[in-house]
């Protein structure tokens, strides 16, 4: 798959989706459609066909207010249709504003209260572990979700359990809803806090398709 047109069809049809609602979380949906694109049109391990299999990879969106580049992904996917995308966030539809796994099909955990994604994500990476499994979760948390203390603790745990199985994506994008990350809560260097943590860290193009790409691959060393 050429991962760049996948990126760009996931961008169009956020952009669509959102269009036809009228409002929503552009920027921070945007930030990580290429993300998107590298773990569902490479990385991962999972389909419509595996959506019931617990031997398949997991993703969990922390930052649960990107929803709706989560939904066009699986829309292109296969897992619900255009006119589905398309009811985003409207009365009794399947796809509400935040990520909810017994509304949507292909969302693997509810998520929207910041924080509380990377706890879930870590629980699901230690459940595969003592399960004996070899299958790998991922998860992208916000940078101003980092505000939550209970991401911390998450890290913590994943690293004193050594979840070899968990990919964690920070999306740094200097923004959060107040304004910018700097001026509502300083973060200051994150692979230097991840690396303090326990976790192999590194700074990457969000934008780049073939870095994210590069990075995983690294990761899973």
């Amino acid at each position: 798959m050429n991962l760049e047109v996948f990126a760009d069809k996931i961008r169009y049809y956020t952009l669509r989706e959102l269009h036809t609602l009228g409002f929503g979380h552009y920027g921070g949906s945007l930030s990580i459609v290429e993300t998107l694109a590298v773990l569902y049109g490479e990385e991962m391990n999972t389909s419509v066909a595996q959506k019931d299999d617990v031997q398949r990879d997991y993703f969990v969106l922390s930052k649960g207010h990107a929803g709706p580049s989560l939904y066009a992904t699986l829309f292109l996917k296969g897992y619900f249709d255009e006119q589905t995308l398309y009811s985003l966030n409207k009365n009794g539809t399947s796809l509400p504003s935040h990520p909810d796994r017994n509304k949507t099909p292909g969302i693997d955990l509810t998520t929207g209260s910041l924080g509380q994604g990377i706890s879930g994500a870590t629980g699901i990476a230690k459940g595969h572990k003592i399960a004996g499994r070899s299958n790998n979760t991922y998860v992208i948390v916000g940078d101003g979700e980092l505000n939550e203390g209970q991401c911390w603790e998450a890290f913590q745990f994943a690293a004193h359990h050594q979840l070899d199985n968990l990919i964690v994506f920070i999306d740094d994008n200097k923004k959060q809803l107040d304004g910018f990350t700097s001026e509502i809560c300083e973060p200051f260097d994150f692979v230097e806090k991840m690396t303090a943590f326990g976790f192999a860290s590194w700074r990457i193009d969000g934008g780049s398709t073939k870095a994210i790409s590069e990075a995983v691959k690294e990761a899973k060393k």
